[in-house]
C-alpha cells in the first residue's frame, strides 16, 4: 500500500462537554500498518484530572500476566533476543514465498469457468460476441483485445472498491470474528437458495439498461460498457460466485480481493475475447440448455455444504459448541448425497424440466457425487492412531478438528496426576497440550523438556494441514509426544479474558480484551511475526533452540526442524530428557 508518514509528532484534539466531576475517563482503539500487514487493534485507556490537566494513574500493582483469572507474580517473558539469535540454526527453513495468492487467483479462475456455463453468461456470449462480426480482421483482433481487458478491469476495480471501503485488515479480521462468519453462513445460504431456482439476486434493470445505452455509442467506450453490462446482466449467476471468492479472499489482506478478482475476471475474458476475435468459432459451441441449470443447482449444493465451513469458524472462535466435526462432515455427505440424487433426477427443484431424461452424462456425474459422498462418509470411521476420528485429507482446514466431537470425546491427559494445571487438555491427534503459555513452561520445567510453541488459530487452514498430515507421521507423533511439552496457543480466540483489559508490558503497556490478544500479542512482541502456523522450540529456561518455522508441508522437514530443537536443548543440557533438574 502507498502510505503517509507524518515527519513530526501529530496531535489529535477532541472538544467534551464535561460533567461536574472533575475526573474524566475514555479509551482509544487504534491499529498500526505497515506496506505489508497490519497489526491487531490496541486500547489505551486514560483518565484526566481536569483540575490539574494531567492524567490520573491507577495503581499497577494488578496489572500483568494472568493465568485463569489469578495474578502471575513472574514477569511476562521476552524472547527476542534468542529468537534473533537461537542457539542453533541447523533448522533453518528456507523461506518460501507464500502461496496463498496464487491459490487466491487459482480460486477466482476456477469460480470464473464455472460461472461461464451457467444460463446467466453462457447465453451472452454468442449475444455480445455478434457486436463484432461486421469489423475486418484486424479490427476484431483490437476490439476482442479490448473487451477481454474490460471486464478484466471492472471485475478487478470491484475487488478494490471492497478492500477500499471494508480496509484490508478489517477483510483479515472478519476470517475468525464470530458474528461475521455467522453472516456469511446466511449469505451463503441465501446464494444456495437462489442457486436452486427459489428467486433470483439481481441489480437494478435500470443499471443495465444505461450500460446497454452508453455500449450503443461503438468505438471502444462501446465496447467497454458492452463489458459493463455482461457484468451487470449475469450479477444472478456471478454475484454468489463473486461473494464466495471475495470471502474466502478475505484472510489474505489487501492483496486478497484483488488477486481473487483478477483471476475470475481472466476466466471470463480469455472465452469472450476470443470469440469476439474470431467470431467463427461460436459455431463449435453446445447448445444452451436445461443443462445450465442442473449446473445452477449442483453450485447450490456447494454453496450450501460451504456455508457450514464459516458456521464452524463461529462455532469453535466463540466456543459455542454445537457445529462438531461428526455434525459437519454429516451434512457434507448428505450435500454430496443430494448432488447424486439431483443428476439422477429422484429430486428436482423450481426452474428443471419436468421431462427431463436421464442421460449418460448425467449418470456419470451422478455415479461420481455418490462416490464423493461415501468418501467423506469415511471421515466418520475411527483411527486407531489418534483416538478420534479418520480426518480425510480433502477436508483439511475445511471440517473441525477430528477432536473436536461429541461421540468421541478427547481422553484423560496422560499424567493424569498434574490437575492443577488448568490449561493441560487433550487436542489435535490426542496429544496432551496446554492453551496456556505460563502452565506450559512451568511443566517444561519440572518435566525437564523443551516445548513445542504452536501459534495456531480456529481459522488456520494450514494449522489443520500440518496437525493433520503431519503430526500424524509415526516418527513425528512419538517424538513430540515423548520428547517435547506442547503448548498450542490460539491466537483468535474470541473468549472474553477473566481480567479485562490485561496490560502487556511487551507492547507499551496494550491493553487486551480476550484470550487471543494475549498469544497474538506475545507472538508479534517476541517473533515479530502475526501469521499462524509459527513453531517455535524453547527450552524451559526461554530459550529458543532453533529457527522458527512457519507452514511448510515437508515431512522430513518437519522431523528434522525437530531433532535440531531436540539437540540443541541436550548440549544445553546434559541431564535426561525427563528427569527432574
Amino acid at each position: 500500500m502507498d502510505l503517509v508518514q507524518f515527519q513530526h509528532d501529530v496531535r489529535l484534539t477532541q472538544t467534551i462537554k464535561s460533567p461536574a466531576a472533575n475526573i474524566i475517563s475514555g479509551s482509544l482503539e487504534y491499529m498500526s500498518c505497515d506496506e505489508s500487514k497490519c497489526l491487531p487493534p490496541e486500547f489505551l485507556e486514560f483518565k484526566i484530572n481536569l483540575a490539574t490537566g494531567k492524567q490520573v494513574t491507577d495503581d499497577k500493582s494488578a496489572t500483568g500476566p494472568h493465568v485463569n483469572g489469578e495474578f502471575v507474580d513472574h514477569a511476562v517473558p521476552s524472547l527476542q533476543a534468542t529468537f534473533e539469535n537461537p542457539v542453533s540454526d541447523c533448522g533453518t527453513q528456507k523461506e518460501e514465498k507464500s502461496s496463498n495468492l496464487l491459490w487466491m487467483f487459482i480460486f477466482g479462475m476456477i469460480n470464473g469457468f464455472i460461472a461461464l456455463l451457467t444460463p446467466c453468461v453462457f447465453p451472452m456470449i454468442p449475444l455480445t460476441v455478434s457486436f463484432f462480426t461486421k469489423d475486418t480482421k484486424r479490427k476484431g483482433w483490437e476490439n476482442g483485445l479490448w473487451y477481454g481487458i474490460s471486464i478484466i478491469a471492472i471485475y478487478v476495480v470491484l475487488g478494490l472498491l471492497i478492500t477500499i471501503v471494508f480496509g484490508a485488515a478489517a477483510l483479515n479480521e472478519l476470517s475468525t470474528n464470530p458474528i461475521a462468519n455467522t453472516i456469511f453462513f446466511l449469505i451463503f445460504i441465501a446464494f444456495a437458495l437462489s442457486f436452486f431456482g427459489y428467486y433470483e439476486i439481481t441489480l437494478p434493470s435500470s443499471w443495465s439498461n444505461k450500460s446497454d445505452q452508453m455500449a450503443d455509442k461503438g468505438g471502444f467506450i462501446g465496447i467497454f460498457f458492452m463489458a459493463a453490462t455482461l457484468a451487470i446482466v449475469s450479477f444472478s449467476c456471478t454475484g454468489p460466485l463473486i461473494g464466495s471468492a471475495l470471502v474466502s479472499a478475505a484472510s489474505s489482506g489487501f492483496l486478497g480481493p484483488l488477486v481473487v478478482m483478477g483471476g475470475f475476471s481472466l476466466a471470463l475474458a480469455i472465452p469472450f475475447g476470443l470469440f469476439a476475435a474470431f467470431p467463427a468459432w461460436l459455431n463449435s459451441l453446445p447448445r444452451s440448455g436445461g443443462w445450465m441449470n442442473s449446473v445452477k443447482v449442483i453450485l447450490g449444493f456447494a454453496e450450501l455444504a460451504l456455508a457450514f465451513k464459516f458456521l464452524s469458524v463461529a462455532d469453535m472462535t466463540a466456543h459455542w459448541g454445537f457445529l462438531r466435526y461428526e455434525l459437519f462432515i454429516s451434512i457434507w455427505v448428505i450435500c454430496a448425497l443430494g448432488m447424486s440424487a439431483y443428476m439422477f433426477g429422484w429430486i428436482r427443484f423450481p426452474h428443471d424440466n419436468p421431462k427431463r431424461k436421464l442421460n449418460a452424462s448425467f449418470a456419470l456425474f451422478g455415479l461420481g457425487f455418490a462416490i464423493l459422498g461415501i468418501y467423506l462418509a469415511t471421515g466418520l470411521l475411527g483411527s486407531k492412531t489418534t483416538g478420534t476420528y479418520n480426518a480425510l485429507s480433502l477436508m483439511s482446514g475445511l471440517a473441525p478438528p477430528a477432536h473436536y466431537n461429541f461421540f468421541r470425546p478427547e481422553g484423560k491427559v496422560n499424567d493424569e496426576g498434574e490437575t492443577r494445571y488448568a490449561s493441560l487438555t487433550k487436542c489435535a491427534n490426542n496429544f496432551d497440550c496446554f492453551h496456556d503459555y505460563y502452565e506450559g513452561l512451568a511443566y517444561a520445567k519440572q518435566k525437564n523438556k523443551p516445548i513445542l510453541l504452536d501459534f495456531t488459530g480456529y481459522g488456520c487452514v494450514n494449522c489443520r494441514k500440518t496437525e493433520e498430515h503431519i503430526w500424524v507421521k509415526d516418527n513425528i507423533r512419538n517424538k513430540i509426544n515423548d520428547d517435547f511439552v506442547l503448548v498450542s496457543l490460539y491466537v483468535d480466540d474470541k473468549m472474553a479474558l477473566d481480567t479485562p483489559y490485561l496490560i502487556s508490558p511487551l507492547q507499551d503497556n496494550k491493553k487486551m480484551k480476550k484470550v487471543g490478544d494475549i498469544w497474538a500479542d506475545f507472538q508479534i512482541a517476541n517473533f515479530k511475526q502475526n501469521s499462524q502456523p509459527l513453531y517455535v522450540l524453547i527450552s524451559p529456561d526461554e530459550k529458543v533452540l532453533t529457527a522458527p518455522r512457519g507452514y511448510n508441508p515437508d515431512v522430513e522437514g518437519y522431523e528434522a526442524f525437530l531433532n535440531c530443537g531436540l539437540n540443541a536443548f541436550k548440549d544445553l543440557n546434559p541431564a535426561v530428557i525427563g528427569s527432574s533438574k
